[in-house]
């Protein structure tokens, strides 16, 4: 088994004196559950929110209601405006956001059930993905926070454009 998304994160994080902030909702706190799994995670790991209701997003993490109200909270515009909004907070390099309908209830014809929209925002750029998940709430939340992670990689390891 090779090593873990966690500690991978982690020493390019550490090696390019790089922080890390989170902004979750669907997730619930899976995101920096993880990030803080790696020993020595406090010299990178500024914080998070698990900013669950409409309310927290815009209070906590800046998002408008604007866009909350137009575009949902499982959207594009929203995700981004939360890692925005946790980059800020926290005054980190890199911020990472969740936010998605886990299920079983919740989901609509235009955002079926497993909706998961991840935001990523750096002073590099910001970047968005759009994913639709299979499974069970608990197994979609897993599925989620295993995206999250790998966003992250991907953009520390140069491979976001």
């Amino acid at each position: 088994m090779g090593v873990s998304l966690e500690l991978r994160i982690g020493k390019i994080l550490i090696n390019s004196h790089q922080t890390l902030a989170t902004a979750e909702s669907c997730t619930g706190g899976l995101v920096s559950d993880r990030i803080t799994n790696a020993p020595g995670s406090s010299a990178y790991f500024l914080g998070g929110v698990v900013a669950y209701s409409y309310e927290a997003k815009a209070s906590l993490l800046k998002v408008s209601w604007d866009t909350l109200n137009t575009k949902g909270a499982v959207s594009h515009d929203t995700v981004l405006e939360m890692a925005r909004g946790a980059r800020k907070v926290f005054g980190s390099d890199v911020a990472v956001s969740v936010s998605g309908i886990a299920g079983p209830g919740g989901g609509t014809p235009e955002k079926p059930v497993g909706t998961t929209w991840l935001g990523l925002a750096t002073s590099q750029g910001e970047w968005t993905r759009h994913l639709l998940w299979d499974g069970d709430r608990e197994q979609n939340k897993k599925y989620s926070c295993e995206a999250a992670m790998q966003f992250i990689l991907d953009y520390l390891e140069g491979n976001l454009k």
